[in-house]
C-alpha cells in the first residue's frame, strides 16, 4: 500500500489533542483473510496531532508506523477515501485502569490497543467497523 507523496516541511503549529481514524481494506496476500468480509480483510489507524500524521499499520510480519511529512491540514483520511477505501473517525481513549482483555494479536487487535478500545467481541475488520460507526 502506498502512502501519499511528501509534502514540504511546514511551520510548526501548537499541539492538539490527537485525533484517530480506522482504515480498511479488501485486499491481502494472506489466502485464510480472504474468508472474511470483502472490502474489511485489514485494517490500519492514522492519527493526527494537528502537527504530524502517523500511520499505524499491524501487518503479519511486523507492525509499519510511519510518519508522514504532510503539510498540518492535509487530509489524510479524504486520501485514503479517495483511494476507494473506508475510513471511519475513532475516539482515542486514554486515562483506562483496567488492562484490555485478552486476544490474539491481529491487525484488529493491534488498532484496538491503540484506541483504548476494550472490546472483546470484536475480532474481525467488519466487526471493529460496525462498532466505531455505530457509536458515531
Amino acid at each position: 500500500m502506498s502512502h501519499p507523496p511528501a509534502a514540504a516541511p511546514s511551520m510548526a503549529t501548537a499541539p492538539r489533542p490527537p485525533a484517530a481514524w480506522v482504515v480498511f481494506r479488501g485486499e491481502s496476500p494472506l489466502w485464510w483473510l480472504r474468508l472474511l468480509k470483502p472490502g474489511f480483510r485489514h485494517c490500519l489507524a492514522l492519527l493526527n496531532d494537528g502537527r504530524c500524521w502517523v500511520v499505524v499499520d499491524p501487518l503479519a510480519p511486523f507492525t509499519d508506523v510511519t510518519v508522514l511529512d504532510l503539510p498540518p491540514a492535509f487530509d489524510l483520511p479524504g486520501w485514503y477515501r479517495d483511494q476507494g477505501l473506508a475510513v471511519v473517525a475513532a475516539p482515542l481513549r486514554r486515562g483506562l485502569t483496567r488492562p484490555a482483555p485478552w486476544a490474539p494479536f491481529t491487525c484488529v487487535e493491534a488498532v484496538k490497543r491503540l484506541l483504548g478500545l476494550h472490546a472483546p467481541l470484536v475480532l474481525t475488520p467488519w466487526q471493529l467497523h460496525r462498532r466505531l460507526t455505530r457509536a458515531a
